[in-house]
C-alpha cells in the first residue's frame, strides 16, 4: 500500500510539472478586436502615476532603467532614452496578432523621486504573477521550425530590429504556462546597419526613425525553391535562414487583417506625433504588402 502511494504521488508531481511548463510564444486572436493602443496590459494595467517611488537603477541594456512602485503598488521598470517609444509599438504589433509579449505603457512625463523628470518614458510591468526564468536561445528552444518561430523571425526584420541576440530572449513563467518572449524589443522602426562592416559604417543604424524606417524593405528576394531571403543586416544573421514563402504566407494572414486604425494606435500609444504616426503607418503597410507578394510568389510556384 506504502508503493502504492509513493508511485501516485510521483505520477502526481510529474503531472503538476508537465502542467506548469507548458511552453506557447504564440495563440490564435480575433485580430481584427485587438487594441493596439491599450495593449496586453489593456486598462486594468495601466500605471498609477499619482504617487511614484524610487527603488533602484537596473543594469545592463544600451539605455538607463530604474527600477520603480507606483501608486497601487506595482513594480515597473522605467526605460529612458530613445528606445522608449519603439519598443511601446513593437510590444503592440506583436500582441495584436497573438504573441507573447511584456506589459508596457509609454507615459509621456514621470518624476522619479531623486532622479528628475523625464518624458516620454516606457514602463515595464513586473507583476506578482509572473517569474522571470532564463533566456531562450534562436536556433534552440521548443518551437524550432514551427511557423510561430519562423513568423516571429520575420517580424524581427519587419520592424527593423538590428539587435537580435538571445540574451534580449526570456521565458516567463505566467500562471503555470512558459512564455517565450522578446523582451528587449527597443532597438526597432528605425533602420538596420551592418555589423560585417568597420564600426565607423554601423552608425548608420536608426532607431525609432519614421524617415528612416518608412525608406527600409522587409524582403529581399524570394528563391526558386521557396525560401525568402529577408532584407537584414543586422546581429545573428543566421537565424534568418530558412524563412520559406509559407511561413510569409502564415504571417501575411495575420497582419493583414490589422485596420489602418490598429496600426496608428500603437505609434499613438507612444506618443509619436500625428505626422510620425502617419509615416509609419505607411510604412507598416508597405511591409505587410511585401509578405502579400511573397504568398502570391507560393499561388504561382503551386500552379
Amino acid at each position: 500500500m506504502k508503493r502504492v502511494f509513493i508511485n501516485l504521488f510521483l505520477i502526481l508531481t510529474v503531472a503538476s510539472a508537465a502542467v506548469a511548463q507548458t511552453n506557447v510564444m504564440w495563440e490564435p486572436v480575433n485580430v481584427s478586436e485587438m487594441d493596439l493602443f491599450k495593449g496586453p496590459g489593456g486598462d486594468a494595467m495601466r500605471p498609477d502615476l499619482s504617487n511614484i517611488e524610487f527603488i533602484k537603477q537596473e543594469k545592463g541594456g544600451h539605455n538607463k532603467k530604474y527600477r520603480i512602485k507606483d501608486g497601487s503598488g506595482m513594480i515597473w521598470v522605467a526605460k529612458l532614452g530613445r528606445e522608449a517609444k519603439p519598443e511601446t509599438v513593437a510590444v503592440r504589433l506583436l500582441h495584436g496578432i497573438g504573441y507573447k509579449t511584456e506589459i508596457n505603457y509609454l507615459v509621456p512625463s514621470i518624476t522619479i523621486p531623486g532622479k528628475g523628470t523625464f518624458k516620454d518614458v516606457r514602463l515595464e510591468a513586473r507583476p506578482d504573477n509572473v517569474e522571470r526564468l532564463e533566456e531562450w536561445k534562436w536556433k534552440k528552444n521548443p518551437f524550432v521550425d514551427s511557423k510561430e518561430l519562423q513568423g516571429l523571425k520575420i517580424m524581427m526584420v519587419f520592424m527593423t530590429n538590428w539587435d537580435v541576440l538571445d540574451l534580449q530572449n526570456k521565458v516567463i513563467e505566467v500562471d503555470g504556462e512558459n512564455h517565450y518572449i522578446v523582451s528587449d524589443l527597443g532597438s526597432t522602426f528605425g533602420r538596420l546597419g551592418n555589423n560585417n562592416l568597420p564600426i565607423i559604417y554601423r552608425l548608420g543604424r536608426k532607431t525609432g526613425d519614421p524617415k528612416a524606417y518608412a525608406k527600409t524593405k522587409l524582403i529581399r528576394r524570394v528563391e526558386n525553391d521557396g525560401d525568402v531571403v529577408l532584407s537584414y543586416k543586422g546581429k545573428n544573421r543566421g537565424v534568418f535562414k530558412g524563412i520559406t514563402i509559407e511561413d510569409a504566407r502564415w504571417l501575411s494572414s495575420l497582419m493583414s487583417k490589422l485596420s489602418d486604425k490598429q496600426i496608428g494606435d500603437a505609434f499613438r500609444a507612444a506618443n509619436y506625433s500625428a505626422a510620425d504616426v502617419a509615416v509609419y503607418t505607411n510604412a507598416v503597410k508597405r511591409k505587410i504588402a511585401e509578405l502579400k507578394d511573397a504568398a502570391a510568389a507560393n499561388n504561382i510556384a503551386s500552379n
